[in-house]
């Protein structure tokens, strides 16, 4: 599968014309319908009013900056966002992924790149992909989850999880008390293999910690395995 249809629609949020005119003749062959906006403030509006599949969305921008951007949408949207960062800074990428983005792509990039990360969003986000996989119900301790509808709860109360985050805590549920790989865990839920300084599955795994917060006795749900991944605990 591809992971996205024609009926995919694509938000692009930067001020540089010439690359968004590149982005769109890109995706467009690619089947995917575009829109572009080259102001924050009208980004905001435009990927809260459409039915949009992804938002692209630059750290840099007139009026209020991407950060802005992505926190004004994820205070009333989980669409998916993926970040066009500077080459090199560190920093915008994790501010991005704490703030909730589900990838980033530095500048400049390769088209096919970035075609790939989007279809590595889509094929976790996408309404036809709970159909393509086995519908499950999981449950562990006060977690739970449903593959049908992405939707997870922590007590009885619905979790505000972004696809990454859901796609991490299925991992995480389905196999409790085993240490998963953070080079498996970059495969499974990014779509790509892990890269040298690439720390995206990292800040995924800290804002789902965040949002899960300890367990009933004070212990910590997920731990990090020093060199090797991360394990979902249970009881002894």
């Amino acid at each position: 599968m591809s992971g996205s249809t024609s009926k995919d629609r694509i938000l692009v949020i930067d001020d540089d014309i010439e690359l968004c005119d590149l982005v769109i003749e890109y995706l467009t062959a690619e089947g995917f319908e575009v829109e572009q906006v080259h102001q924050g403030l009208k980004g905001v509006d435009t990927a809260l009013s459409g039915d949009f599949a992804l938002v692209i969305l630059d750290v840099m921008l007139p009026e209020i900056n991407g950060f802005e951007v992505l926190r004004r949408i994820r205070a009333k949207a989980r669409v998916p966002v993926l970040m066009l960062t500077a080459r090199g800074d560190d920093v915008d990428r994790i501010v991005g992924l704490e703030l909730g983005a589900d990838d980033y792509l530095p500048k400049p990039f390769n088209p096919r790149e970035l075609v790939a990360r989007i279809r590595a969003i889509l094929r976790r986000t996408h309404p036809l992909a709970a159909t393509e996989t086995r519908l499950e119900k999981l449950t562990f301790e006060d977690v739970s989850l449903e593959t049908g509808s992405r939707t997870a709860h922590l007590k009885d109360k619905p979790l505000d999880l972004t696809g990454m985050e859901f796609d991490l805590l299925y991992a995480f549920l389905k196999e409790p008390g085993t240490v998963l790989k953070r080079e498996d865990l970059v495969r499974r839920i990014l779509g790509r293999e892990l890269s040298p300084f690439d720390r995206s599955i990292d800040m995924h795994v800290s804002n789902l910690r965040k949002k899960l917060g300890p367990k009933n006795d004070g212990g910590e749900r997920i731990k990090s395995i020093r060199g090797v991944g991360y394990l979902y605990t249970q009881a002894s």
